[in-house]
């Protein structure tokens, strides 16, 4: 799991990107997520459910759900994560709802005018894009009452990282912060989320890089430093284990 506040979300946030044989872990954030396979296959597990997304097929995940994006041999997708703020009207209604069944089969042409958004646009125009695509959503889809919240101490775990990602994120830390013993806490989150404490804290870290990387001219030294790691060499070699490119050539192409 990755509780992923997206610190780089204003309050009324919008962030897309296209990824190529993208793989995720299990994680959650308090944003609208709408994903679409452009090529190949794509596995995406939300709150236990399992779907397989082929080409033009698409998912709307709802804030605080459960998920996860898995590749096995090729992907090409397009991700677009919203502010419930830019929905206000749709995401008030459904407050305390989830959908039963969360992919759906949008008319191409409105995931390509979100695609094409800039900075530039105007509030309205984001907005008409995102509501287009939640109504063509909601009339395909049926709700039910949203469960319990997540468990407490995964929940700290998750409010930890996103406010220490780039300073001391160790399982020491976390310790003395949640007074768990280290040793416990490693094998929590491992049973929990199928992956450990540090590459949870790597993956968290590589994404908010990547955000930096792509929408700013910050040089990558300087990511490196703001997004937590303690030296170029430590950067390179976690961007690239992650993101399959070189942080260098991941910025050369946007």
């Amino acid at each position: 799991m990755f509780y992923q506040n997206h610190s780089s979300l204003a309050t009324e946030g919008l962030k897309l990107e296209n990824g190529i044989d993208f793989s995720f872990p299990m994680h959650l954030h308090s944003s609208f997520e709408f994903i679409v396979v452009t090529e190949g296959v794509m596995n995406v597990i939300v709150d236990g459910n399992e779907y397989v997304l082929e080409q033009e097929d698409a998912m709307l995940i709802f804030p605080n759900q459960l998920h996860q994006l898995k590749t096995e041999k090729h992907s090409c997708h397009f991700l677009c994560i919203f502010s419930p703020n830019l929905v206000q009207a749709y995401s008030k209604m459904f407050m305390s709802k989830v959908p039963v069944n969360n992919r759906f089969r949008p008319d191409f042409s409105y995931v390509e005018k979100l695609a094409s958004l800039t900075k530039n646009d105007s509030i309205i125009k984001i907005k008409g894009c995102l509501y287009s695509l939640c109504a063509q959503f909601d009339e395909v889809s049926q709700y039910s009452d949203r469960s319990a919240a997540v468990d407490g101490l995964i929940s700290k775990i998750f409010k930890f990282v996103e406010e220490n990602f780039n300073s001391d994120c160790s399982l020491e830390a976390l310790s003395k912060n949640t007074s768990y013993h280290y040793v416990y806490l490693s094998k929590y989150f491992k049973r929990c989320t199928g992956s450990s404490f540090t590459d949870y804290v790597n993956r968290y870290r590589i994404s908010e890089a990547c955000y930096i990387l792509q929408n700013t001219s910050q040089t990558i030294l300087q990511t490196a430093y703001d997004c937590g790691f303690d030296s170029l060499r430590s950067f390179n070699r976690n961007f690239k284990n992650i993101m399959g490119v070189t942080p260098s050539a991941y910025q050369m192409s946007f």
